[in-house]
């Protein structure tokens, strides 16, 4: 691995330091780019980006974007980049504009049959003579901005609305991928010597191994509907192949590790089941952490993985530098305030949460309504009186909720409805507010908060003590429409801390209390399916494997229409991977 990222690192450094403007003066305009200079020149942009020069990089692509594939590729992979990190809508935009350009200028250098005809033809003869290195390179460059878009489509739409329309588009990208992948055998079968080799192994293992891990992380319900165009996912050998590429030479070794890295420490904890492969997660960003000391993406992943093991202090002082190192990308700051806002929930700081949520909702463009209710939510933790010196209302806040919630494609943002439904109890339509109960520690617990706090027994007592104290409280109040409901959702928060807290039996007894409850619940439906989840953990936990997939299935397959159902069914489908069960139809 270290070797793989110090040959990136020396390749590309001295390029990177002020070298970069000079080649974009030196070309004239007439001038075509051969792949040997833009496999360089990308390289050094990459390297550029990584080192927080971020207009740099893309001052250093953008004026052969049309012209040079690698160039291309290079500008649209940092501007996606981006648009991953921030989950801004403008910034997505950006990213499906710089793939079609990107795309379109691909084109010009692929092969002029059909890339099945060609691969039929070479394959079947064995001999690679039917293509150029150079055309092999725009084949596996225009399945990137395939996949990239696929990518895209995936992390904008929860619901998988859109990653189900495009699936024509994304079987070209997997197919040319796949098609790659025996190019790649050929090459080594036959020992043909090619001077960029390696840079084309690197872009088959990046794009086998994420399009693997990508579509083995769907429910079965969407695997369903994707079947009868040829997509399956195979986890193992995506994790190999992305393995493979971040420990080779190719300047994709850092994204095939960033791939790994958001898998480990930010899909497990939301789309998965909390369990995370923290050793392979740090020695995976150990190399790069050193070649790239204040790259803000690694320090980003350092604090995560730190967070991840429980040393929370120190993720907090690595996200504060994580912010300090630059200036030029502020939406990456955001990402960072999100992130100490949680930490700080996690430890009952409640004016330091909603000093960060207020910083996301005055900077932040993401999702204006989920801040807001958080926001909302942080300060409903607090006394009165602290409530009051921030000058803020917290009924006003929950009643802008609905009127800033936004559509995309349009579809809602799961966790702006589920926003939107909690603020109703604070309509002005009723004759008076009715609190919502710990509605912060049930956000922390939409956002699986509650396995980040499993190695830290004194967070999790504390917010035991925390729920009791709101348990004893609705014991005393007058019954209300909402009152099964808050009930249920208490026994859950405290289900999840007594689990965390290795009190296994007390936990079963809130989960069973919740799920009995079932036919009482007149608003938050999502807590019964929730519920099974985490029972399901708790049968494993004490080797009860076959009650923990029934309690799965039945969460899966008997309940539907409820507030984040998909993000469920990307957990279900995750523990049921992980427990090697096939799936019940």
């Amino acid at each position: 691995m270290a070797t793989g990222s110090h040959h990136f690192a020396s390749c590309h450094t001295k390029q990177a330091s002020g070298q970069h403007r000079s080649s974009t003066v030196s070309r004239s305009p007439s001038t075509t780019v051969d792949l040997k200079s833009g496999l360089e020149e990308c390289a050094v942009a990459l390297n550029l980006f990584l080192n927080n020069k971020f207009t740099d990089a893309l001052e250093l692509l953008q004026p052969w974007a049309k012209d040079s594939m690698y160039h291309a590729l290079g500008y649209s992979t940092i501007v996606v980049l981006q648009a991953i990190m921030t989950f801004e809508q403008q910034d997505i935009q950006n990213g499906i504009s710089a793939m079609k350009d990107a795309l379109q200028t691909c084109q010009k250098y692929r092969k002029k049959c059909t890339v099945v005809e060609s691969f039929s033809s070479f394959l079947s003869r064995g001999s690679l003579d039917q293509m150029t290195e150079e055309e092999m390179h725009a084949e596996i460059c225009y399945a990137e901005c395939l996949l990239q878009k696929a990518v895209l489509t995936f992390v904008q739409d929860e619901n998988m609305i859109n990653f189900i329309k495009g699936g024509m588009k994304i079987r070209t990208s997997y197919q040319i991928y796949k098609e790659c992948l025996s190019i790649l055998h050929l090459i080594q079968k036959n020992k043909v010597e090619q001077q960029f080799f390696y840079e084309f192994e690197g872009g088959v293992k990046l794009g086998i191994g994420a399009f693997n891990l990508m579509l083995s992380l769907l429910p079965a319900r969407i695997i369903r509907l994707l079947e009868f165009i040829g997509f399956s996912g195979n986890r193992e050998l995506g994790l190999l192949q992305l393995r493979e590429g971040a420990s080779g030479r190719s300047m994709r070794s850092p994204l095939c590790c960033l791939t790994m890295l958001a898998f480990h420490t930010y899909i497990s904890l939301i789309l998965g089941t909390g369990e995370v492969n923290l050793v392979e997660a740090e020695s995976l960003l150990a190399p790069f952490l050193q070649q790239f000391p204040n790259g803000s993406l690694m320090l980003f992943y350092h604090a995560r993985i730190e967070l991840l093991k429980g040393n929370v202090e120190k993720a907090q002082e690595i996200f504060r530098k994580c912010i300090s190192v630059q200036e030029e990308w502020k939406q990456f700051h955001h990402l960072c305030y999100w992130e100490l806002m949680w930490i700080y929930v996690f430890q009952q700081n409640w004016m330091k949460a909603y000093y960060y949520s207020d910083l996301l909702c005055k900077e932040s463009k993401w999702s204006k309504a989920t801040y807001v209710y958080l926001k909302a939510a942080i300060l409903s933790m607090l006394p009165e009186e602290d409530v009051v010196a921030t000058k803020e209302n917290v009924v006003t806040l929950f009643r802008q909720v609905d009127g800033l919630k936004q559509r995309i494609a349009g579809k809602s943002i799961p966790t702006e409805k589920f926003a939107v439904r909690k603020s109703r109890r604070y309509s002005s339509s009723l004759p008076e507010p009715v609190k919502l109960v710990l509605p912060a520690l049930e956000m922390m617990y939409i956002w699986n908060g509650f396995p980040i706090v499993y190695k830290r027994k004194d967070l999790s007592e504390n917010l035991l003590l925390t729920v009791e104290k709101a348990e004893a409280t609705l014991q005393n109040e007058n019954s209300s429409d909402y009152s099964v409901d808050d009930e249920c959702l208490v026994k859950l928060l405290k289900g999840c801390c007594l689990k965390n807290l290795q009190r296994p039996l007390q936990a079963e007894l809130c989960f069973n209390h919740v799920i009995q409850s079932e036919k009482l619940l007149k608003f938050d439906h999502y807590l019964v399916p929730f519920t099974l989840f985490e029972l399901a953990f708790l049968y494993k936990s004490q080797g009860e494997i076959d009650k923990a997939v029934k309690a799965l299935e039945t969460a899966r397959n008997n309940y539907k229409d409820y507030s984040m159902e998909s993000r469920l069914h990307f957990r279900i489908q995750a523990a049921l991977h992980l427990w090697r069960k096939p799936f019940s139809d």
